[in-house]
């Protein structure tokens, strides 16, 4: 967070939490995220702007956002069940997509099969896997590797 917003406005959101949002024990159990110009609390199916104050204002409702759709013509899957057996939960591993119902990583299970281990054997490594759960990792592992990030995006990893 420090990277992307300043310390001024970290303090103004830490003052606000303090003294608006006190039913919480401990700032972890916050999930703050930021877009540069601000700093929101992400919670369930809302960000509210904590850095501007207004009344702590719904900046956005996100459950339209999650739901499947298309744009340009490609198909963008549910971002919170991309697949039948993988998901992702803000709460299980900050996010990152994960084998349905387990702690483990889509990308883990996908690079094995990537590396010639059988479906049917994945579960030798993770046994909480079966094979159509890992079937359904590398699917969405070549989904996400099909993607073409924006060119101006390339650019500045380019450097």
């Amino acid at each position: 967070m420090r990277n992307d917003a300043s310390l001024q406005k970290i303090r103004r959101v830490l003052d606000t939490l303090r003294e608006d949002l006190q039913e919480r024990e401990h700032l972890s159990a916050y999930r703050l995220v930021t877009d540069g110009s601000t700093i929101y609390l992400a919670e369930q199916g809302q960000a509210t702007d904590l850095v501007h104050r207004k009344a702590n204002i719904v900046i956005h409702e996100l459950v339209e956002v999650l739901r499947p759709f298309y744009r340009d013509g490609r198909y963008i899957p549910d971002l919170l069940q991309p697949r039948e057996h993988v998901t992702v939960d803000p709460n299980v591993r900050g996010g990152m997509p994960v084998i349905e119902g387990t702690r483990v990583p889509y990308g883990e299970v996908a690079s094995l099969l990537r590396d010639g281990v059988p479906a049917e054997r994945i579960a030798d490594f993770y046994p909480s896997v079966s094979a159509v759960a890992a079937r359904d990792a590398a699917d969405f592992a070549d989904y996400v590797d099909s993607y073409e990030p924006p060119r101006e995006w390339r650019q500045a990893a380019a450097g």
